[in-house]
């Protein structure tokens, strides 16, 4: 640092250390392991115990600025020793398999990271083994020293929280010299298509508002703006349900239009148009007020006659033209304030929904509100009612079961549903569910996690967010309590008439030892599903029951049983549970197989669109590997290279805590053997797991268990925290190393999908536009 910024750090620390200080000012441990936030109290122990350096048992500011100076300014040898005498916890001038295990033990607790005590064995073990070079049976300042030479970005940014927390703010990025990003070249060539919608809705929305001022003049100024903001409306009101014509669009994406409009952000312009309709309603409400004020002052009627009575006979149904506009105003603020960010984030989905669907009553208001408003709106509603038609249609066809349950960590349901022949979808598709045993009513929107060549089954991974998906895992999750199966089977065969419906060996040949095993079975049978992670479904047997007689209720019959679901698990279910899909409709994601080079970046559940596109990309490359590599003649008739352009694909997992990466590793563990003969340098598919709970390299309470996980990767060809061959990086990504490295590998023109939070997707967004690479972001 610099003088300027040396100056700038004291006094900081300073008046860090005086608050927490207090009168006495001294600092003892409890306020020492509040102010540095660590979770783990053998570090803040260790570290109170080193900058305690008179052992007077509280730390005095002299002394916390002579250990931070230590610690910023000094050498690395300093550092290091500092580093050292954490780890010899007795001082012996020397680190023994004791002393390191149980600092390793303590960095998982601090790095939110749980590991048998086996495992913790392992990497006590690797790391010792590798920094004791005489083999002595402890470990000097000088092994500890030369092992970490071969970590060089540990040796490069060597701190503890300490000196990062007692640090000044950095300055804002956005007070930063430079052209605003949005000036930028690479802003306008990644954003090309929508700039041009925008400029576009910008040009015909001026264009009808002077149109109208000019043809009503002779009203005055209030008349003319209130006219000019009504055509605008008449377009605009019109004009956001084409844009939320989902099967419309995802026709569209499969032609050239999606080269020139923005078919994929039709939710982020659906949401400026909704904004628009609020300012021009705002606007053209004002102005009618102001009007009737005028009016009021010279006519037959005061005003509030004009704005709550049909007295004045203004408008085209009945002269409620006054009394439609305010319900008008009223409603579309209401489905306005609804929408916003914080109503549907914070897990009041419910709210969005139901006041959303108010569209239908703002729709009829405006045919009476407005003479002209039909001629605007026949096209697109008949689009929206066909739509709707075909949707419900769609939704219908066929009973939908979903067949089998698995409740995984973090509160994902993972729904198995029984996928019917006529449904076909692309990878990164997404439908809208509704369970009627959940909420007859809602429907909601969810990405389908299995890919298109799995014929048997639809896979949705749903993650407790909200009421609905809350109120979905606790439905599977409290099934514990349900009747045994065998009162199932007694009520099951009185609706049969005493038919024959249980067998004794399964369509494996496995035989039921009882009734109650041979019910279990003949679950199976009936769902098309076993434990195992695919599920297969059988043929037909006449003699189970179908759908149709599922229901005997719809054709006047006694109502049937409630559907229960059968325990197998823990967390594993089998049932028979009904539900309707809507869909699929495509999303940005329609264009990785057009892509070069794909990089797909998934936070936490936003992975669920990309497990579809994995595994449907790695089907293909298994394809593509069976052509002779002499005369190219491919084995697979159903296979062309022109479906998939693809050269190389980067996935890249954000989690938040270690058991969130067990949703899908089964799944990533069969795509690293697809490629377990190639080097990590040639694979088509390369992945990089990150965990932000865990402390990164750079942090001197996780140097030891970074550096021991490294190790016994290396040794074990397996990551511990996930068992993958891909290591799992602590801490977040440095999006400007990785896309660096990404630009560098020369694989093509790069494209980057991303599905997660809203506040990270600005971040990777401002780098891709930083080295031209073209941005998606998945939205529905």
């Amino acid at each position: 640092m610099s003088a300027e910024e040396d100056a700038r750090w004291l006094e900081w620390v300073t008046k860090q250390f005086e608050s927490i200080a207090g009168d006495d000012k001294e600092i003892d441990i409890d306020e020492f392991k509040s102010a540095l936030k660590v979770k783990e109290s053998f570090f803040a122990e260790r570290f109170f115990a080193l900058f305690d350096s008179d052992a007077s048992g509280s730390i005095s500011l002299t002394e916390l600025l002579e250990a931070l100076q230590l610690l910023i300014h000094g050498s690395e040898s300093d550092k290091l020793h500092f580093l050292f005498q954490v780890y010899d916890v007795d001082g012996s001038g020397s680190i023994d398999p004791d002393e390191l295990r149980t600092v390793l033990k303590s960095c998982l607790r601090e790095s939110a990271i749980s590991l048998p005590e086996e495992k913790l064995d392992d990497l006590t073990l690797a790391l010792f083994e590798s920094a004791d070079k005489d083999n002595s049976g402890s470990i000097t300042f000088e092994e500890l020293k030369a092992e970490l030479e071969n970590f060089p970005e540990v040796m490069e940014n060597l701190t503890i929280s300490a000196a990062n927390w007692l640090k000044p703010p950095a300055a804002d990025p956005r007070r930063r010299r430079g052209a605003p990003r949005y000036l930028t070249r690479a802003y306008w060539q990644n954003n090309s298509r929508k700039l041009f919608f925008l400029v576009l809705y910008a040009f015909l929305n001026l264009m009808l508002f002077l149109g109208a001022v000019m043809q009503h003049q002779e009203g005055g100024g209030w008349f003319m703006l209130a006219k000019g903001c009504g055509q605008c409306l008449n377009f605009n009101c019109t004009f956001i349900m084409v844009l939320m014509l989902r099967r419309f669009l995802t026709w569209l994406r499969a032609t050239w239009v999606v080269r020139v409009l923005p078919l994929d952000q039709n939710i982020l312009l659906h949401q400026i148009v909704g904004y628009a309709i609020l300012v021009f309603t705002l606007m053209h409400t004002t102005a009618h007020v102001f009007n009737f004020v005028k009016l009021s002052e010279s006519g037959d009627f005061q005003l509030w006659e004009y704005l709550l009575t049909t007295r004045p006979g203004i408008g085209w149904v009945g002269g409620a033209a006054s009394l439609t506009g305010l319900v008008l105003q009223m409603a579309i603020s209401l489905m306005v304030l609804c929408s916003s960010t914080f109503v549907r984030r914070s897990g009041h989905f419910e709210v969005f929904y139901w006041s959303h669907l108010s569209y239908v009553w703002v729709w009829s208001l405006l045919m009476v509100h407005c003479a002209n408003f039909w001629k605007w709106f026949v096209v697109p509603g008949l689009m929206f009612l066909l739509e709707k038609i075909v949707g419900i249609a769609v939704s219908r066809i066929g009973g939908l079961y979903i067949v089998e349950v698995n409740l995984l960590p973090s509160k994902v349901t993972h729904l198995v549903i029984k996928r019917p022949q006529f449904f076909h979808f692309k990878p990164g598709d997404y439908v809208y569910i509704n369970i009627p045993a959940i909420a007859k009513y809602e429907w909601h929107p969810f990405t389908i996690s299995s890919p298109p060549e799995q014929s048997e089954s639809l896979w949705l991974h749903i993650r407790s967010m909200g009421q609905w998906t809350n109120r979905l895992y606790e439905f599977f999750r409290t099934q514990e309590e349900q009747p045994e199966p065998k009162r199932l089977s007694a009520s099951l065969r009185r609706r049969r008439g005493g038919q024959e419906l249980f067998s004794s060996t399964d369509c494996n040949g496995a035989v039921a030892s009882n009734e109650d095993e041979a019910i279990e079975l003949k679950m199976y049978r009936q769902s098309g599903v076993t434990p195992h992670p695919e599920p297969q479904t059988p043929p037909t047997d006449p003699a189970e029951p179908t759908p149709d007689r599922l229901e005997p209720a719809e054709r006047g019959e006694a109502p049937p049983l409630k559907e229960v679901p059968v325990k197998l698990g823990e967390n594993h279910r089998v049932c028979n549970i009904k539900c309707y899909v809507d869909g699929p409709y495509g999303t940005p994601t329609r264009q990785i197989f057009a892509s070069e080079h794909a990089v797909l970046i998934g936070a936490g559940i936003g992975i669920t669109p990309f497990a579809s596109i994995l595994q449907s990309i790695m089907y293909r490359y298994r394809m593509r590997k069976q052509n002779c590599p002499s005369c190219k003649y491919s084995w697979c008739e159903n296979f062309k290279d022109s479906d998939m352009k693809l050269r190389k694909v980067d996935f890249i997992w954000i989690n938040r805590d270690q058991k969130s990466f067990e949703w899908f590793v089964s799944l990533l563990t069969n795509m690293e053997m697809d490629q377990a003969d190639e080097e990590p340098e040639g694979r088509f598919l390369e992945m990089h797991m990150y965990m932000t709970s865990a402390l990164s390299k750079n942090d001197m309470k996780a140097i030891g268990l970074q550096m021991a996980l490294d190790l016994l990767a290396k040794k074990e060809k397996r990551d511990s925290i996930t068992g993958l061959r891909t290591r799992t990086q602590p801490g977040r990504p440095e999006w400007g190393k990785v896309f660096q490295k990404i630009s560098e590998e020369n694989k093509g023109k790069v494209h980057v999908f991303y599905c997660g939070s809203p506040a990270l997707a600005k971040l990777i967004k401002a780098q891709c536009e930083r080295f031209a690479f073209n941005f998606y972001k998945e939205n529905f």
